[in-house]
Protein backbone atom coordinates (compact mmCIF):
# COMPACT_ATOMS: atom_id res chain seq x y z
CA UNK A 1 0.00 0.00 0.00
CA UNK A 2 1.22 3.56 -1.28
CA UNK A 3 2.45 5.41 2.09
CA UNK A 4 2.88 9.20 2.23
CA UNK A 5 6.51 10.25 3.19
CA UNK A 6 6.67 11.98 6.64
CA UNK A 7 7.28 15.45 6.31
CA UNK A 8 8.96 17.93 8.50
CA UNK A 9 7.29 21.18 10.11
CA UNK A 10 9.49 23.32 8.36
CA UNK A 11 7.97 21.69 5.31
CA UNK A 12 4.40 21.59 6.03
CA UNK A 13 4.32 25.82 6.82
CA UNK A 14 6.18 26.70 4.20
CA UNK A 15 4.06 24.85 1.68
CA UNK A 16 0.38 26.10 3.49
CA UNK A 17 2.29 29.37 3.88
CA UNK A 18 2.48 29.52 -0.25
CA UNK A 19 -1.02 28.18 -0.33
CA UNK A 20 -2.37 30.56 1.97
CA UNK A 21 -0.65 32.97 -0.33
CA UNK A 22 -1.43 31.87 -3.86
CA UNK A 23 -5.05 30.22 -3.30
CA UNK A 24 -7.28 32.55 -1.36
CA UNK A 25 -6.10 36.55 -2.57
CA UNK A 26 -6.70 36.65 -5.98
CA UNK A 27 -8.96 39.52 -5.25
CA UNK A 28 -5.64 41.29 -3.63
CA UNK A 29 -3.46 40.08 -6.25
CA UNK A 30 -6.03 41.67 -9.11
CA UNK A 31 -6.10 44.89 -6.83
CA UNK A 32 -2.01 45.21 -6.19
CA UNK A 33 -1.78 45.20 -10.77
CA UNK A 34 -4.18 48.11 -10.73
CA UNK A 35 -2.79 50.17 -7.38
CA UNK A 36 1.60 49.64 -8.38
CA UNK A 37 2.58 51.31 -11.53
CA UNK A 38 3.19 48.84 -14.48
CA UNK A 39 6.90 47.71 -15.51
CA UNK A 40 9.65 46.49 -14.50
CA UNK A 41 9.27 48.67 -11.12
CA UNK A 42 6.14 47.42 -10.42
CA UNK A 43 6.55 44.05 -11.29
CA UNK A 44 9.59 43.98 -8.89
CA UNK A 45 7.33 45.55 -6.38
CA UNK A 46 4.83 43.18 -6.08
CA UNK A 47 7.20 40.10 -5.88
CA UNK A 48 8.73 41.84 -3.00
CA UNK A 49 5.08 42.23 -1.36
CA UNK A 50 4.48 38.59 -1.90
CA UNK A 51 7.92 37.43 -0.13
CA UNK A 52 7.20 39.78 2.47
CA UNK A 53 3.53 38.64 3.14
CA UNK A 54 5.12 34.91 2.65
CA UNK A 55 7.50 35.30 5.58
CA UNK A 56 5.34 36.62 7.93
CA UNK A 57 2.87 33.84 7.49
CA UNK A 58 5.75 31.27 7.74
CA UNK A 59 6.95 32.96 10.84
CA UNK A 60 3.52 32.96 12.37
CA UNK A 61 3.01 29.46 11.38
CA UNK A 62 6.41 28.22 12.66
CA UNK A 63 5.60 29.61 15.75
CA UNK A 64 2.87 27.51 16.26
CA UNK A 65 3.90 24.27 14.54
CA UNK A 66 3.00 21.81 17.42
CA UNK A 67 1.52 18.74 17.54
CA UNK A 68 -2.28 18.94 17.66
CA UNK A 69 -2.35 22.45 16.97
CA UNK A 70 -0.67 22.23 13.10
CA UNK A 71 -3.14 20.87 11.48
CA UNK A 72 -6.42 21.86 13.15
CA UNK A 73 -5.22 25.37 12.79
CA UNK A 74 -4.39 24.91 9.13
CA UNK A 75 -7.72 23.08 8.29
CA UNK A 76 -9.83 25.97 10.10
CA UNK A 77 -7.59 28.93 8.12
CA UNK A 78 -8.03 26.89 4.89
CA UNK A 79 -11.97 26.58 5.38
CA UNK A 80 -12.65 29.86 6.45
CA UNK A 81 -9.98 31.56 3.80
CA UNK A 82 -12.17 29.56 1.22
CA UNK A 83 -15.19 31.54 2.49
CA UNK A 84 -13.62 34.61 2.84
CA UNK A 85 -12.65 34.20 -1.25
CA UNK A 86 -15.96 33.81 -2.46
CA UNK A 87 -17.42 36.50 -0.76
CA UNK A 88 -14.64 38.84 -1.66
CA UNK A 89 -14.64 37.42 -5.27
CA UNK A 90 -18.60 37.55 -5.58
CA UNK A 91 -19.73 40.64 -3.93
CA UNK A 92 -16.30 42.90 -4.16
CA UNK A 93 -16.50 42.96 0.08
CA UNK A 94 -13.15 44.00 2.35
CA UNK A 95 -13.50 42.08 5.32
CA UNK A 96 -12.92 43.90 8.96
CA UNK A 97 -14.47 43.99 12.45
CA UNK A 98 -17.91 45.54 10.95
CA UNK A 99 -18.23 43.22 8.30
CA UNK A 100 -17.73 40.48 10.79
CA UNK A 101 -19.99 41.52 12.94
CA UNK A 102 -22.30 41.95 10.37
CA UNK A 103 -22.11 38.60 9.55
CA UNK A 104 -22.36 37.35 13.23
CA UNK A 105 -25.75 39.26 13.40
CA UNK A 106 -27.29 38.18 10.52
CA UNK A 107 -30.03 35.94 11.05
CA UNK A 108 -31.10 32.43 8.68
CA UNK A 109 -33.17 34.43 6.04
CA UNK A 110 -30.16 36.23 4.81
CA UNK A 111 -27.94 33.46 5.37
CA UNK A 112 -29.70 31.06 3.30
CA UNK A 113 -29.83 33.80 0.58
CA UNK A 114 -26.06 33.83 0.30
CA UNK A 115 -25.83 30.44 0.03
CA UNK A 116 -24.83 28.92 -3.62
CA UNK A 117 -23.55 26.02 -5.62
CA UNK A 118 -20.54 28.29 -6.66
CA UNK A 119 -20.27 28.84 -2.64
CA UNK A 120 -20.27 25.03 -2.52
CA UNK A 121 -17.35 24.47 -4.61
CA UNK A 122 -15.23 27.11 -3.42
CA UNK A 123 -15.40 25.24 -0.03
CA UNK A 124 -14.66 21.89 -1.65
CA UNK A 125 -11.66 22.72 -4.13
CA UNK A 126 -10.08 25.34 -1.89
CA UNK A 127 -11.30 24.37 1.75
CA UNK A 128 -12.27 20.65 1.95
CA UNK A 129 -9.82 19.46 -0.52
CA UNK A 130 -6.60 20.77 0.81
CA UNK A 131 -7.89 19.90 4.27
CA UNK A 132 -7.72 16.46 3.27
CA UNK A 133 -4.64 15.88 1.85
CA UNK A 134 -2.94 17.83 4.95
CA UNK A 135 -5.09 15.81 6.91
CA UNK A 136 -3.62 12.35 5.73
CA UNK A 137 -0.02 13.83 5.35
CA UNK A 138 2.05 12.77 8.10
CA UNK A 139 4.09 15.39 9.90
CA UNK A 140 7.46 14.44 11.12
CA UNK A 141 8.06 16.32 14.93
CA UNK A 142 11.40 15.71 16.39
CA UNK A 143 11.85 15.23 20.39
CA UNK A 144 11.21 18.12 21.98
CA UNK A 145 14.52 20.79 22.58
CA UNK A 146 15.61 19.93 18.71
CA UNK A 147 11.77 21.05 17.84
CA UNK A 148 12.75 24.03 19.31
CA UNK A 149 15.83 24.38 18.28
CA UNK A 150 14.46 23.85 14.33
CA UNK A 151 11.76 26.05 14.69
CA UNK A 152 14.38 29.06 16.36
CA UNK A 153 16.35 28.35 13.41
CA UNK A 154 13.36 28.62 11.12
CA UNK A 155 11.91 31.65 12.79
CA UNK A 156 15.43 33.19 12.42
CA UNK A 157 15.80 32.68 9.04
CA UNK A 158 12.68 33.74 7.95
CA UNK A 159 13.03 37.06 9.92
CA UNK A 160 16.05 37.57 8.53
CA UNK A 161 14.58 37.15 5.30
CA UNK A 162 12.07 39.22 5.99
CA UNK A 163 14.07 41.88 7.18
CA UNK A 164 16.32 42.02 4.08
CA UNK A 165 13.04 42.05 1.97
CA UNK A 166 11.48 45.62 3.85
CA UNK A 167 14.60 46.85 4.05
CA UNK A 168 16.01 46.86 -0.07
CA UNK A 169 11.85 47.85 -0.89
CA UNK A 170 11.51 50.14 2.11
CA UNK A 171 10.16 53.18 0.17
CA UNK A 172 8.18 51.23 -2.23
CA UNK A 173 6.42 49.01 0.41
CA UNK A 174 6.26 52.40 2.64
CA UNK A 175 4.38 53.89 0.31
CA UNK A 176 1.76 51.09 -0.67
CA UNK A 177 1.00 50.63 2.68
CA UNK A 178 0.67 54.12 3.70
CA UNK A 179 -1.20 55.39 0.66
CA UNK A 180 -3.58 52.11 0.13
CA UNK A 181 -5.38 51.13 3.55
CA UNK A 182 -7.39 48.72 1.73
CA UNK A 183 -4.49 46.44 1.23
CA UNK A 184 -4.76 45.20 4.86
CA UNK A 185 -9.03 44.00 4.53
CA UNK A 186 -8.04 42.22 1.47
CA UNK A 187 -5.18 39.93 2.32
CA UNK A 188 -6.65 36.31 3.35
CA UNK A 189 -6.52 34.94 5.75
CA UNK A 190 -4.88 37.70 8.24
CA UNK A 191 -8.16 39.89 7.62
CA UNK A 192 -10.16 37.28 8.83
CA UNK A 193 -8.27 36.55 11.97
CA UNK A 194 -7.82 40.27 12.59
CA UNK A 195 -11.33 41.02 12.30
CA UNK A 196 -12.03 37.89 14.52
CA UNK A 197 -9.88 38.81 17.30
CA UNK A 198 -11.30 42.59 17.13
CA UNK A 199 -14.50 41.12 17.51
CA UNK A 200 -14.12 38.77 20.09
CA UNK A 201 -12.65 41.35 21.74
CA UNK A 202 -15.31 44.13 20.96
CA UNK A 203 -17.90 41.56 22.76
CA UNK A 204 -15.48 41.19 25.92
CA UNK A 205 -15.38 44.56 26.34
CA UNK A 206 -18.77 45.32 26.03
CA UNK A 207 -19.69 41.89 29.18
CA UNK A 208 -17.08 44.03 31.53
CA UNK A 209 -19.05 47.44 31.55
CA UNK A 210 -21.79 47.81 33.10
CA UNK A 211 -24.90 49.08 31.51
CA UNK A 212 -25.11 52.88 31.54
CA UNK A 213 -29.20 54.31 31.74
CA UNK A 214 -29.04 58.02 29.72
CA UNK A 215 -31.64 60.91 29.59
CA UNK A 216 -32.80 60.33 32.91
CA UNK A 217 -34.27 63.43 33.60
CA UNK A 218 -36.43 63.24 30.25
CA UNK A 219 -39.69 64.25 30.72
CA UNK A 220 -42.13 65.80 28.17
CA UNK A 221 -42.94 69.67 28.07
CA UNK A 222 -46.22 71.22 29.61
CA UNK A 223 -47.29 72.23 25.69
CA UNK A 224 -48.35 68.33 25.45
CA UNK A 225 -50.94 68.95 27.84
CA UNK A 226 -52.46 71.23 24.84
CA UNK A 227 -52.65 67.93 22.52
CA UNK A 228 -56.37 67.85 21.94
CA UNK A 229 -55.39 64.16 20.91
CA UNK A 230 -53.71 60.91 21.18
CA UNK A 231 -50.41 61.24 19.10
CA UNK A 232 -48.51 58.25 16.66
CA UNK A 233 -45.24 58.98 15.53
CA UNK A 234 -44.09 56.15 12.86
CA UNK A 235 -40.85 55.79 12.08
CA UNK A 236 -39.78 53.78 9.24
CA UNK A 237 -35.64 52.22 8.80
CA UNK A 238 -35.41 51.40 5.71
CA UNK A 239 -32.96 48.64 4.20
CA UNK A 240 -29.94 48.94 1.79
CA UNK A 241 -32.27 51.89 0.21
CA UNK A 242 -29.71 54.68 -1.60
CA UNK A 243 -30.76 58.03 -2.61
CA UNK A 244 -28.74 58.15 -5.73
CA UNK A 245 -31.77 55.15 -7.20
CA UNK A 246 -34.85 57.01 -5.23
CA UNK A 247 -37.31 58.41 -8.06
CA UNK A 248 -38.06 61.61 -5.61
CA UNK A 249 -34.37 63.01 -5.37
CA UNK A 250 -34.20 62.79 -9.04
CA UNK A 251 -33.04 59.63 -10.32
CA UNK A 252 -33.69 59.23 -14.18
CA UNK A 253 -36.38 56.24 -13.19
CA UNK A 254 -39.57 56.92 -11.70
CA UNK A 255 -38.84 54.39 -8.80
CA UNK A 256 -41.30 56.56 -6.65
CA UNK A 257 -44.76 56.71 -8.33
CA UNK A 258 -46.75 56.61 -5.76
CA UNK A 259 -45.44 58.47 -3.35
CA UNK A 260 -44.59 61.60 -5.85
CA UNK A 261 -48.52 62.01 -5.36
CA UNK A 262 -48.55 62.07 -1.48
CA UNK A 263 -49.42 65.73 -0.32
CA UNK A 264 -46.87 67.15 2.23
CA UNK A 265 -44.28 64.84 2.05
CA UNK A 266 -40.87 66.28 2.38
CA UNK A 267 -37.64 64.66 0.73
CA UNK A 268 -34.50 65.53 2.14
CA UNK A 269 -31.58 65.10 -0.40
CA UNK A 270 -28.51 65.21 1.18
CA UNK A 271 -28.35 62.56 4.12
CA UNK A 272 -25.87 60.17 5.16
CA UNK A 273 -25.45 57.06 7.19
CA UNK A 274 -23.47 56.30 10.58
CA UNK A 275 -22.37 53.30 9.11
CA UNK A 276 -22.53 50.63 6.12
CA UNK A 277 -24.18 47.84 7.53
CA UNK A 278 -26.75 47.11 9.73
CA UNK A 279 -25.33 46.36 13.00
CA UNK A 280 -23.80 49.71 12.58
CA UNK A 281 -26.06 52.05 11.08
CA UNK A 282 -29.38 51.30 13.55
CA UNK A 283 -27.71 51.44 16.96
CA UNK A 284 -25.72 54.30 16.10
CA UNK A 285 -28.78 56.04 14.75
CA UNK A 286 -30.63 55.67 17.85
CA UNK A 287 -28.10 56.52 20.08
CA UNK A 288 -26.52 59.89 20.88
CA UNK A 289 -22.95 59.26 20.10
CA UNK A 290 -22.48 60.50 16.41
CA UNK A 291 -20.87 58.69 13.75
CA UNK A 292 -17.25 60.10 15.51
CA UNK A 293 -17.94 58.89 18.56
CA UNK A 294 -19.07 55.31 18.09
CA UNK A 295 -18.06 52.43 19.26
CA UNK A 296 -20.47 49.17 19.41
CA UNK A 297 -19.79 48.33 22.66
CA UNK A 298 -20.46 51.61 24.21
CA UNK A 299 -23.71 51.75 22.29
CA UNK A 300 -24.87 47.76 23.54
CA UNK A 301 -24.11 48.81 27.14
CA UNK A 302 -26.20 52.05 27.76
CA UNK A 303 -29.88 53.23 26.63
CA UNK A 304 -30.74 54.94 23.23
CA UNK A 305 -33.25 57.31 22.12
CA UNK A 306 -36.35 54.65 22.45
CA UNK A 307 -35.26 54.36 26.02
CA UNK A 308 -35.14 57.89 26.74
CA UNK A 309 -39.22 58.49 25.15
CA UNK A 310 -40.26 55.37 26.53
CA UNK A 311 -38.76 57.24 30.01
CA UNK A 312 -40.94 60.50 29.31
CA UNK A 313 -44.17 58.57 28.83
CA UNK A 314 -44.36 57.36 25.21
CA UNK A 315 -45.41 54.18 24.50
CA UNK A 316 -43.09 52.57 22.36
CA UNK A 317 -43.37 49.77 19.47
CA UNK A 318 -40.76 47.96 17.25
CA UNK A 319 -42.19 46.15 14.55
CA UNK A 320 -39.26 43.93 12.51
CA UNK A 321 -39.13 42.15 9.05
CA UNK A 322 -35.73 41.48 9.40
CA UNK A 323 -32.90 40.31 11.37
CA UNK A 324 -33.98 42.11 14.56
CA UNK A 325 -32.90 45.40 16.37
CA UNK A 326 -29.24 45.15 17.43
CA UNK A 327 -30.08 45.71 20.45
CA UNK A 328 -32.20 49.17 20.28
CA UNK A 329 -35.02 47.91 21.11
CA UNK A 330 -34.19 45.41 24.12
CA UNK A 331 -36.21 47.15 26.40
CA UNK A 332 -39.30 48.13 24.42
CA UNK A 333 -42.23 46.54 23.22
CA UNK A 334 -41.04 43.83 19.81
CA UNK A 335 -43.41 42.96 17.59
CA UNK A 336 -41.50 40.26 14.70
CA UNK A 337 -43.68 39.80 11.78
CA UNK A 338 -41.06 38.73 10.25
CA UNK A 339 -42.45 34.42 10.33
CA UNK A 340 -46.03 35.44 10.19
CA UNK A 341 -48.46 33.08 8.08
CA UNK A 342 -50.15 35.54 5.51
CA UNK A 343 -50.14 33.25 2.18
CA UNK A 344 -50.79 36.83 0.31
CA UNK A 345 -47.76 38.09 2.02
CA UNK A 346 -45.36 35.63 2.73
CA UNK A 347 -43.45 32.76 1.47
CA UNK A 348 -41.94 29.59 3.23
CA UNK A 349 -38.73 31.63 4.26
CA UNK A 350 -39.75 35.35 4.58
CA UNK A 351 -42.65 38.11 4.26
CA UNK A 352 -42.63 41.38 2.42
CA UNK A 353 -42.88 44.81 3.79
CA UNK A 354 -46.49 45.11 3.55
CA UNK A 355 -47.10 43.02 6.42
CA UNK A 356 -45.90 45.79 9.02
CA UNK A 357 -48.53 47.56 8.28
CA UNK A 358 -51.07 44.57 9.20
CA UNK A 359 -53.51 45.93 11.69
CA UNK A 360 -52.20 49.32 11.78
CA UNK A 361 -55.58 51.00 11.97
CA UNK A 362 -57.19 48.51 14.25
CA UNK A 363 -53.56 49.77 16.21
CA UNK A 364 -54.76 53.62 15.69
CA UNK A 365 -58.36 52.92 16.64
CA UNK A 366 -57.79 51.66 20.10
CA UNK A 367 -54.45 54.03 20.77
CA UNK A 368 -54.61 54.49 24.84
CA UNK A 369 -51.16 56.04 24.96
CA UNK A 370 -48.76 58.85 22.69
CA UNK A 371 -47.16 56.01 20.55
CA UNK A 372 -43.95 55.86 18.52
CA UNK A 373 -44.13 53.08 16.63
CA UNK A 374 -40.81 51.80 14.80
CA UNK A 375 -40.81 49.58 11.48
CA UNK A 376 -38.06 47.68 10.34
CA UNK A 377 -38.27 46.97 6.68
CA UNK A 378 -36.62 44.07 4.77
CA UNK A 379 -36.38 46.98 1.83
CA UNK A 380 -34.04 46.43 -0.38
CA UNK A 381 -31.79 43.87 1.03
CA UNK A 382 -29.81 41.77 -1.14
CA UNK A 383 -28.05 40.06 -3.30
CA UNK A 384 -31.55 38.29 -4.06
CA UNK A 385 -33.40 41.48 -4.82
CA UNK A 386 -35.78 39.82 -6.63
CA UNK A 387 -37.47 38.27 -3.61
CA UNK A 388 -38.12 41.66 -1.70
CA UNK A 389 -41.14 42.61 -3.74
CA UNK A 390 -44.15 40.76 -5.29
CA UNK A 391 -44.26 40.22 -8.97
CA UNK A 392 -46.88 43.07 -9.75
CA UNK A 393 -43.97 45.33 -8.38
CA UNK A 394 -41.10 44.38 -11.30
CA UNK A 395 -41.40 47.41 -13.48
CA UNK A 396 -38.23 46.89 -14.48
CA UNK A 397 -37.04 43.96 -16.84
CA UNK A 398 -35.15 41.78 -17.22
CA UNK A 399 -34.11 41.09 -13.77
CA UNK A 400 -30.80 38.84 -12.39
CA UNK A 401 -32.56 35.79 -10.73
CA UNK A 402 -29.67 34.96 -8.91
CA UNK A 403 -27.70 35.95 -6.23
CA UNK A 404 -24.33 35.35 -7.61
CA UNK A 405 -24.56 39.27 -8.72
CA UNK A 406 -21.01 39.14 -10.68
CA UNK A 407 -22.62 37.09 -13.14
CA UNK A 408 -25.87 38.98 -14.05
CA UNK A 409 -25.43 42.17 -16.48
CA UNK A 410 -25.34 45.30 -14.44
CA UNK A 411 -28.44 46.18 -15.74
CA UNK A 412 -30.42 43.13 -14.43
CA UNK A 413 -28.91 43.92 -11.18
CA UNK A 414 -30.12 47.78 -11.14
CA UNK A 415 -33.57 46.63 -12.65
CA UNK A 416 -33.96 44.03 -9.68
CA UNK A 417 -32.81 46.41 -7.24
CA UNK A 418 -34.98 49.60 -8.23
CA UNK A 419 -38.48 47.15 -8.19
CA UNK A 420 -37.36 46.52 -4.54
CA UNK A 421 -37.45 50.56 -4.29
CA UNK A 422 -40.73 50.50 -6.25
CA UNK A 423 -42.49 48.39 -3.51
CA UNK A 424 -40.94 50.64 -1.18
CA UNK A 425 -42.65 53.35 -2.69
CA UNK A 426 -45.91 51.61 -2.20
CA UNK A 427 -45.11 50.40 1.22
CA UNK A 428 -44.60 54.07 2.44
CA UNK A 429 -47.66 55.21 0.75
CA UNK A 430 -49.62 53.19 2.19
CA UNK A 431 -48.62 53.63 5.67
CA UNK A 432 -49.49 57.55 4.90
CA UNK A 433 -53.06 56.85 3.54
CA UNK A 434 -53.57 55.01 6.36
CA UNK A 435 -51.85 57.38 8.94
CA UNK A 436 -53.97 60.38 6.94
CA UNK A 437 -57.46 58.25 7.24
CA UNK A 438 -56.99 58.11 10.70
CA UNK A 439 -56.21 61.76 10.90
CA UNK A 440 -59.25 63.22 12.15
CA UNK A 441 -58.66 60.58 15.67
CA UNK A 442 -55.20 60.63 16.11
CA UNK A 443 -52.21 63.51 15.16
CA UNK A 444 -50.16 61.08 12.79
CA UNK A 445 -46.55 61.53 11.32
CA UNK A 446 -44.12 59.17 9.79
CA UNK A 447 -40.56 59.70 9.35
CA UNK A 448 -38.54 57.26 7.12
CA UNK A 449 -34.76 56.92 7.19
CA UNK A 450 -32.76 53.94 5.26
CA UNK A 451 -30.20 52.91 7.25
CA UNK A 452 -26.99 53.01 4.73
CA UNK A 453 -26.88 52.65 0.76
CA UNK A 454 -26.06 49.60 -1.41
CA UNK A 455 -23.56 49.23 -4.03
CA UNK A 456 -24.82 47.58 -7.64
CA UNK A 457 -21.67 47.12 -9.28
CA UNK A 458 -19.66 50.27 -9.22
CA UNK A 459 -15.89 49.92 -8.63
CA UNK A 460 -16.70 46.24 -9.22
CA UNK A 461 -18.29 46.35 -5.27
CA UNK A 462 -21.99 44.73 -4.69
CA UNK A 463 -23.77 44.56 -1.54
CA UNK A 464 -22.53 46.99 1.41
CA UNK A 465 -20.11 46.44 4.40
CA UNK A 466 -17.74 48.19 2.97
CA UNK A 467 -15.69 50.26 5.66
CA UNK A 468 -16.76 53.86 5.80
CA UNK A 469 -13.24 55.79 5.01
CA UNK A 470 -13.25 53.43 1.47
CA UNK A 471 -17.18 53.16 1.23
CA UNK A 472 -18.44 54.97 -1.93
CA UNK A 473 -21.03 57.52 -1.79
CA UNK A 474 -23.65 55.11 -3.03
CA UNK A 475 -23.04 53.07 0.60
CA UNK A 476 -23.55 55.82 2.40
CA UNK A 477 -25.95 58.97 0.93
CA UNK A 478 -29.25 57.60 1.90
CA UNK A 479 -32.70 58.80 1.37
CA UNK A 480 -34.59 60.15 4.87
CA UNK A 481 -38.99 61.38 4.06
CA UNK A 482 -40.99 63.09 6.53
CA UNK A 483 -45.20 63.20 6.05
CA UNK A 484 -47.48 65.06 9.19
CA UNK A 485 -51.05 64.89 9.20
CA UNK A 486 -52.38 68.97 10.00
CA UNK A 487 -53.29 67.92 13.23
CA UNK A 488 -50.09 66.69 14.23
CA UNK A 489 -48.11 69.79 12.50
CA UNK A 490 -49.90 72.06 14.25
CA UNK A 491 -50.00 69.91 17.79
CA UNK A 492 -46.64 69.56 17.70
CA UNK A 493 -45.71 73.59 15.86
CA UNK A 494 -43.93 71.90 12.84
CA UNK A 495 -43.72 74.89 9.96
CA UNK A 496 -43.54 71.98 6.84
CA UNK A 497 -43.06 75.24 4.51
CA UNK A 498 -39.78 75.79 6.55
CA UNK A 499 -38.76 72.23 6.32
CA UNK A 500 -39.53 72.18 2.43
CA UNK A 501 -37.17 75.15 2.03
CA UNK A 502 -34.21 73.13 4.03
CA UNK A 503 -34.75 69.81 2.60
CA UNK A 504 -31.11 70.36 0.72
CA UNK A 505 -29.52 71.65 3.75
CA UNK A 506 -26.70 68.53 4.72
CA UNK A 507 -27.66 66.51 7.38
CA UNK A 508 -26.80 62.66 8.72
CA UNK A 509 -28.10 59.75 11.31
CA UNK A 510 -26.23 62.00 14.09
CA UNK A 511 -29.41 64.11 13.52
CA UNK A 512 -32.37 61.50 14.08
CA UNK A 513 -31.34 61.64 18.12
CA UNK A 514 -31.96 64.75 18.79
CA UNK A 515 -34.33 65.92 16.04
CA UNK A 516 -36.66 62.95 17.43
CA UNK A 517 -36.32 64.67 21.16
CA UNK A 518 -37.11 67.85 20.04
CA UNK A 519 -39.92 66.49 17.47
CA UNK A 520 -41.66 65.01 20.47
CA UNK A 521 -41.41 68.24 22.90
CA UNK A 522 -39.40 65.75 25.30
CA UNK A 523 -36.75 68.04 27.85
CA UNK A 524 -32.96 66.40 28.89
CA UNK A 525 -29.86 67.45 29.13
CA UNK A 526 -28.77 65.26 26.56
CA UNK A 527 -30.53 67.25 23.84
CA UNK A 528 -28.52 68.80 21.50
CA UNK A 529 -30.55 71.61 19.52
CA UNK A 530 -28.28 72.30 17.03
CA UNK A 531 -28.53 68.56 15.74
CA UNK A 532 -32.17 68.47 15.75
CA UNK A 533 -33.18 69.01 12.18
CA UNK A 534 -36.53 70.83 12.92
CA UNK A 535 -35.13 73.33 15.43
CA UNK A 536 -35.12 76.08 13.16
CA UNK A 537 -38.71 75.13 11.69
CA UNK A 538 -40.24 75.22 15.37
CA UNK A 539 -41.00 78.47 17.20
CA UNK A 540 -39.08 78.77 20.28
CA UNK A 541 -41.11 78.06 22.81
CA UNK A 542 -40.32 75.41 24.52
CA UNK A 543 -36.62 72.79 24.11
CA UNK A 544 -34.64 75.03 26.58
CA UNK A 545 -33.17 72.08 28.54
Amino acid sequence: MFKVKPLRTEWVTLLASLYLLIGFNSVLWNHLSEVVAPGVHGIFLRLAFAALIFCAFNLILTLVAFPRVLKPLLITLFMVSAGAAYFMNQYGILIDVGMLRNTAETNVSEVHDLLSLKLFIYILLLGVVPSLVLYKTPISYRRWHRELLGKLFAATATLGMLGVVALVNYQGLASLFRNHHEIRLMLVPSNVVGASIGYVREQVGTAAKPFSKIGEDAQRDPAWQQHARKSLTVLVVGESARAENFGLLGYGRDTTPELGKEAGLIAFSDVHSCGTETAVSVPCMFSNLTRKGYEASKAKNQEGLLDVLQRAGLAVRWRDNQSGCKGTCDRVQFEDVSNLKDPALCTSSECHDEILLQGLASIIDNLQQDTVLVLHQMGSHGPEYFKRYPMQYERFTPVCPSNALNQCSEQSIINGYDNTLVYTDHVLASLIDILRSKQDKVDTAMLYLSDHGESLGEYNLFLHGTPYMLAPEQQKHVPMLAWFSDNYRKSFAIDTDCLNKARNEPLSQDNLFHSMLGLLQVHTALYQPQLDMFAGCRPALWGRA
